[in-house]
């Protein structure tokens, strides 16, 4: 039975590349019933989209989602810095879905603002490290952590962010993070906001911090990991293969399944073809 939550939000799924963990992001996307789904920017990698390379289980992602939008989950996608060309058309609404680029919500009395952050980088000078680890290079070295991960996995061990130790181990990756979280709270704590939800840095985060809560939902590359409100609480999700099988294999995304046409028909040239469209 999927777990009824009133909000889930994902960030920096970047479909379309190499480090996309699309597999584990059905697991859980099938396994959630959620009012509402927050898709908070970099959802489709449009930087680095190719036609060339945007497998099925990334195609059933984008199924899925417009599968729960149709059954009643109310969609809103946050444009961020690698999905910015879609900007434009902001405001736009189909049915359960929502194009937005910041969404304020009110829940049990507490002002929420979630955006996706990419704004920050303005405010905080962007370390050329970051931006190259955020590109090709980056690319790479998640290819070759998901192989390494692969191996552990077959002898017992759980999952590691490679590339997550390496930007944790250099100074001024360490120094952007943290500026970009006191950047998120003083913003938040001048407009009066009781909660502020970003993405952008990969880094799954709940921290308290005075008089605004600032949370960040993580990624689906390196950490695996979403933003859930229930019962008037928030908490992070953290995917582990493991721990999924055991607590709900049925809903586990089998290999035939990938093979199978859903509902809504879309393939890798439809997808490719609507996104340059809209660039």
């Amino acid at each position: 039975m999927k777990r009824e939550i009133d909000i889930a939000i994902i960030s920096d799924v970047h479909l379309g590349t190499y480090g996309c963990h699309a597999k584990e992001l059905l697991n859980y996307l099938k396994s959630i019933k959620p009012s509402m789904l927050v898709l908070n920017g970099d959802f489709v990698d449009i930087w680095q989209f190719r036609k060339s390379y945007f497998p099925k289980e990334h195609v059933q992602v984008i199924q899925r989602i417009m599968k729960m939008a149709a059954n009643g989950t109310t969609v809103y996608y946050i444009t961020g810095n690698h999905d910015d060309a879609l900007r434009r058309f902001s405001d736009f609404s189909m049915g359960n879905i929502r194009l937005r680029d910041k969404l304020i919500l009110q829940l049990n009395g507490k002002r929420h603002w979630i955006f996706h952050g990419d704004i920050f980088d303005v405010f905080i000078r962007y370390s050329p490290l970051l931006a190259r680890l955020g590109g090709k290079g980056y690319d790479w070295l998640i290819r070759i952590n998901r192989f390494i991960n692969n191996l552990r996995a077959k002898f017992g061990k759980p999952r590691m962010s490679f590339a997550g130790k390496v930007k944790n181990s250099v100074k001024e990756a360490v120094k952007f993070v943290s500026d970009f979280e006191e950047t998120a709270i003083q913003l938040a704590t001048e407009e009066g906001y009781d909660y502020v939800i970003c993405g952008h840095i990969h880094k799954p985060q709940m921290r308290n911090a005075g008089n605004v809560i600032y949370l960040n939902s993580g990624d689906w590359v390196e950490n695996l990991t979403a933003l859930e409100y229930a019962h008037g609480a928030w908490r992070i999700f953290e995917y582990d293969e493991t721990e999924f099988e055991l607590v709900n294999p049925k809903l586990r995304v089998k290999e035939e399944e990938l093979d199978k046409d859903e509902e809504m028909e879309l393939s890798a040239e439809a997808v490719f073809a609507n996104i340059v469209s809209a660039v």
